[in-house]
């Protein structure tokens, strides 16, 4: 396929299928949960090009043993590679979840307090120094007004957590290069059988890879940082459904890896993709 390319050409095929390669389900949901809470277009960037960096580390290191050495990944350990995916994006996703979780129970538990009798006020206090004289003023609230207080519902109640953005994009893209650099290496050495010409290819791959990337995350974080400044509930709403995506999309691939590609089963069958 590459071999009457002239190195021009070479090059260029090699980083469009890299910035290509970028636009995978799982890459884009990736990152759209890491960035979801940057309200920064340079910082939306930044994350595609961690992600894109550490992607290409581990592609460079075992893709590159794979073309160079010609080793050979067994099946149990490519689906392990492949399986880490989904544990990361579950990871990713879990903050979201936690937070819907414990907003429908903050929900239900209001509910079943509307149809119970009354609940005793809680009285507390608050220490006030006036001219030097220290006294306290004493408060009743009631059940509500005090989970009010609580903040039961609070603003960001929903929300993930901010991550370390920066650790947590390059962490992420060195668990999706992983799992796809037997993959990767295979395709580059079955058309390059020449090992210097393979890990070159591969190195512009990676290039294009990190590319797309800052393409991709540039596109996804401006109208999350538009709704960040300007209409806080629509962010706060993305926040969350990038987060439950995450998550839902990491258990579906855990289920498809570990199961059904039988990781942890006798046979594992494994097809690099």
């Amino acid at each position: 396929m590459l071999k009457g390319l002239a190195p021009a050409g070479f090059a260029a095929l090699g980083f469009l299928l890299g910035m290509r390669h970028a636009t995978d389900p799982d890459h884009v949901i990736a990152v759209t949960a890491i960035l979801s809470r940057e309200r920064r277009l340079g910082a939306a960037t930044r994350t595609g090009v961690l992600w894109g960096v550490g992607h290409s580390l581990t592609v460079l290191i075992v893709g590159g043993a794979i073309i160079v050495l010609k080793i050979r990944i067994p099946a149990r350990l490519g689906l392990t590679m492949e399986f880490g995916v989904g544990v990361a994006l579950i990871a990713l996703g879990l903050p979201a979840a936690a937070a819907v979780l414990r907003r429908v129970a903050a929900r239900l538990g209001l509910k079943r307090r509307c149809t119970d009798t009354p609940e005793t006020p809680q009285v507390h206090s608050h220490l006030h120094s006036h001219n030097g004289t220290a006294h306290r003023h004493i408060h009743a609230h009631d059940g509500a007004t005090a989970s009010h207080h609580g903040h039961l519902f609070s603003r960001d109640s929903t929300a993930a957590p901010a991550p370390r953005s920066a650790l947590m994009s390059f962490g992420v893209g060195l668990v999706h290069g992983l799992a796809g650099s037997a993959a990767i290496a295979l395709t580059v050495l079955s058309a390059i059988p020449q090992p210097a010409w393979g890990a070159a290819y591969l190195a512009v791959f990676c290039l294009g890879t990190i590319a797309g990337m800052a393409v991709i995350t540039t596109a996804i974080g401006a109208p999350m940082v538009l709704a960040a400044s300007r209409v806080g509930r629509l962010h706060r709403g993305l926040v969350v459904g990038s987060g439950l995506l995450s998550f839902c999309f990491g258990l579906f691939l855990a289920y498809q890896i570990g199961v059904a590609q039988g990781l942890f089963g006798a046979a594992p069958l494994w097809t690099p993709h």
